[in-house]
């Protein structure tokens, strides 16, 4: 985990040089090399490898979509989205570049993803490129992370076209799980894995997914500013619609703690102990909670 996490600092940093004007460049950058755990691209990569294919194919694809998690930080701390003056550890990107350097970055590094996978991938075929590319622009839009995150902001205000529970699904599987689905769909692709298989991980994703968000919502309520590098209490104090809001702390436990069996029961058949780690270090991150 620790030597992928590395290599994909290394590229991130190769693949986005500082160029002219500086200041736009800067602020991609300065979010982008903050120190984090990269579980999208190392499952990129991981999913590749374990699947038979070269990960190093992978990594242009892997790149991107780290850029468009960062991308989707970037936006989602800012005044008009949930307004957070910290990102892990460090000061957010509208704090330390102001607001309109911060939206511009966000918005150059959701284009500077495809420009890099279609700019960096090798030994690729036409049809994986082009599959790789509609991946990543239907996720990253209206029918993913897009929505997600609209719905995010509508519920704040009590507004629910859906039910509660099926209102609070749809933003964490569009917000959070879309990107893990969209890792593990394009190191699969690289594969060249079969539908079913595609299929298959597909699956896997969507519960990370869930399991990671009830993870970050049970955190950010019995969590500290050290330990997430972020502000804490914040969707609590904003009466967000959360796991924990919504079903209370014990129930969000025990969902969390179902959905990671369920990965595991799907990642078991594979040899993978990159995911495996994964998997473990969050439950066991809330074993003695």
């Amino acid at each position: 985990m620790k030597e992928l996490i590395k290599l994909v600092d290394e590229y991130l940093d190769k693949y986005l040089p500082v160029s002219y004007p500086e200041d736009i460049f800067k602020a991609m950058k300065y979010t982008l090399s903050l120190p984090g755990k990269r579980l999208r691209p190392v499952m990129c990569l991981e999913t590749a490898r374990m699947l038979g294919g070269d990960m190093m194919k992978a990594m242009p694809a892997a790149c991107a979509i780290e850029m468009l998690h960062v991308q989707s930080l970037i936006h989602d701390d800012l005044p008009c989205m949930d307004n957070d003056d910290f990102r892990r550890g460090k000061p957010s990107n509208h704090k330390v570049f102001g607001e309109a350097n911060a939206v511009l970055a966000g918005d150059a590094l959701l284009t500077f993803a495809p420009q890099t996978i279609i700019e960096k991938s090798e030994g690729l075929s036409p049809e994986q490129l082009v599959r790789i590319l509609y991946e990543y622009t239907k996720f990253a839009g209206a029918y993913g992370l897009i929505a997600g995150q609209v719905v995010d902001i509508e519920s704040e205000d009590g507004k629910y076209v859906k039910s509660p529970e099926e209102t609070l699904n749809f933003i964490h599987l569009n917000k959070t799980a879309v990107l893990f689905r969209l890792a593990v769909r394009c190191g699969a692709i690289i594969a060249n894995a079969s539908e079913e298989v595609i299929e298959e991980m597909d699956n896997f994703a969507k519960k990370f997914g869930l399991a990671f968000q009830i993870y970050d919502d049970i955190m950010d309520e019995i969590s500290t500013f050290e330990e997430l590098g972020k502000t804490v209490g914040k969707d609590k104090n904003s009466g967000k619609l959360t796991y924990v809001s919504l079903y209370g702390l014990e129930n969000a436990k025990q969902k969390f703690n179902s959905m990671i069996k369920d990965c595991c029961d799907i990642i078991d058949k594979y040899d993978s102990k990159v995911i495996n780690e994964i998997l473990n270090k969050l439950r066991d991150r809330l074993s003695g909670v």
